[in-house]
């Protein structure tokens, strides 16, 4: 009995083993399309959701003033509300430069990360992480509070860092690179720099995109990253080992931008912008994993 219970044992353990890797879905499942209902400001480059209020916001980026412009030193990118159904809501300038935006659930907070966060420069006090005003309907105001200012950690001026409120860190996707920088915002260094293991997922730095990774928040599969080339979804642990690939439907139109924008991860949603599908684009979330976080 003792030598047959420990084969049940080794071959249940297997079994979970196999079962761990096998929660990343093979084919991505389409679990809400967001159709743009405005044209954006500029490009849109991030969403988030708001479980408080059961929306949506998708914020444009760019659009920065430039030298010599007579009108205030506040980017005119705007961020775009829908409901959870993807109907549009309204929109609001509160006059940043976005390169992610994300629920803070320790904050209850929506909080946004400008473009150059990490190079001293820019139109301050414009340029940090920012927490953006929202009525008690969850309606956007063009107003918002400091968070954190110049951090160098960051690296990368065009980077679009996702969160991890457990331990409060920030995962930056370092461009043309495998390279995953992780930062505290009370260090002005990286904690820890995360290479991705492109080989072992058979594809080059090229192929995915540039300046964002997901942190998912499941253990063993913490990292994902969108392969424009290739229409999929790349899972990689907190170490940086690849687990699995998830594909994307072959009718969606990746172009040169989804490297540098249109992506985002909330709600336990990977989040791919399709520009080419109806008037404005849409946001399509995709289920990558049978895990629930």
């Amino acid at each position: 009995m003792k030598f047959q219970s420990t084969i049940l044992f080794t071959a249940i353990g297997f079994s979970l083993a196999l079962n761990a890797n096998a929660a990343v879905l093979p084919e991505a499942s389409t679990a809400i399309k967001i159709a743009m209902a405005k044209k954006p400001t500029s490009k849109p480059m991030s969403i988030a959701y708001v479980p408080i209020y059961e929306r949506y916001y998708v914020a444009d980026g760019g659009l920065a003033p430039t030298p010599g412009d007579a009108e205030a030193a506040v980017s005119k990118s705007e961020i775009h509300v829908y409901d959870a159904e993807g109907k549009y809501v309204h929109s609001a300038k509160p006059g940043y430069d976005n390169r992610s935006i994300y629920f803070n659930q320790d904050t209850k907070q929506l909080e946004t990360v400008t473009y150059n966060i990490s190079s001293n420069a820019g139109f301050s006090p414009n340029t940090g992480v920012f927490a953006l005003d929202l009525d008690d309907k969850g309606n956007l105001k063009e107003t918002s509070k400091d968070v954190f200012g110049f951090n160098a950690a960051f690296g990368d001026a065009s980077t679009i860092p996702t969160y991890d409120h457990e331990k409060k860190r920030y995962f930056a996707k370092q461009g043309r690179s495998n390279l995953v920088w992780v930062i505290d915002l009370n260090k002005d260094e990286k904690i820890e720099e995360i290479k991705l293991d492109l080989t072992a997922a058979n594809v080059q730095f090229d192929d995915i995109a540039d300046y964002h990774v997901a942190y998912t928040g499941i253990k063993g599969e913490e990292l994902a990253i969108l392969d424009v080339d290739h229409k999929a979804v790349l899972v990689f642990d907190i170490k940086g080992k690849f687990v699995a690939k998830s594909a994307l439907p072959s009718h969606l139109k990746l172009r040169a931008q989804n490297h540098i924008a249109g992506l985002g991860y909330s709600d336990g949603l990977f989040f791919v912008y399709n520009e080419t599908e109806g008037d404005f684009g849409t946001f399509y979330g995709f289920k990558i994993s049978d895990i629930a976080q």
